[in-house]
């Protein structure tokens, strides 16, 4: 709870700037405003559908780019061949803003829904790829003899040793591109959405309402933060075997 003070400092202090008269509040309308038309949609119904249909394309995306971020992480990180071949590809393309895959994705997949899943599953790779291929080639050299010292096999060797080495970093990379997927599907939704909250931004914009458009970025806020914290949760019984220091610093 104690992360509520913040925001609710800024949001109080900006209210009495306009209540005050410091400040018109035409362009950055005032909380209340703001919360009123999130009732306003809520009421509606308008809001829940713009929020499905986000998460749904988000969840979607981040799966094919988790997937496929981990596979290639994987083998990256763990066959010196593979490495040299792809990795300077793939750094690459990392460099590519998301706005120009926009009319490639169009062109490719249409306008429809394969297109924004997929500019999101780009998203998502990029980071999950990095971490796991970091991951794997920072194994301490140390910990791969004492495996060998015990005798431990090929399986064992990966589940007792490689395995948790790796993880905390991978769980690290899933939160970075769970949150490149939200800033994704912004620029997904730009690509002729009639629904999503990429879409209630710029139905804010065309009719120069900046109280929808502030709406949507604060369910934009919320519903990343929720899903991040999900993911926490989730995870969390996989690294419970830390031993970290992070309560006494």
């Amino acid at each position: 709870m104690l992360g509520i003070v913040l925001p609710l400092l800024l949001a109080a202090g900006w209210e009495l700037a306009v209540r005050g008269g410091f400040a018109q509040g035409r362009l950055m309308p005032p909380p209340s405003r703001i919360f009123a038309t999130l009732a306003d949609l809520v009421r509606s119904g308008e809001l829940w559908t713009h929020v499905v249909a986000t998460l749904w394309r988000v969840m979607a995306g981040f799966a094919l780019g988790a997937a496929a971020g981990t596979l290639m992480g994987a083998l990256s990180g763990s066959s010196e061949t593979v490495r040299r071949l792809v990795d300077p590809t793939l750094q690459s393309l990392r460099a590519v803003p998301s706005i120009a895959w926009v009319p490639l994705f169009l062109l490719w997949l249409g306008i429809f829904e394969a297109s924004k899943v997929a500019l999101i599953a780009v998203g998502v790779f990029f980071p999950v790829y990095l971490g796991v291929a970091s991951a794997i080639e920072g194994i301490d050299r140390k910990l791969i003899e004492v495996g060998r010292v015990f005798r431990l096999g090929r399986v064992a060797m990966v589940r007792r040793v490689l395995l948790p080495a790796v993880l905390p970093a991978w769980l690290t990379a899933l939160r970075s591109g769970l949150g490149l997927g939200f800033m994704f599907v912004v620029a997904a939704e730009f690509m002729g959405a009639s629904e999503g909250l990429g879409y209630l931004l710029t139905d804010g914009q065309q009719m120069g309402r900046p109280d929808r458009i502030l709406a949507a970025i604060i369910t934009f806020a919320l519903l990343g933060k929720l899903c991040d914290t999900i993911l926490v949760l989730l995870t969390r019984p996989l690294v419970r075997w830390q031993d970290t220091a992070r309560g006494r610093l």
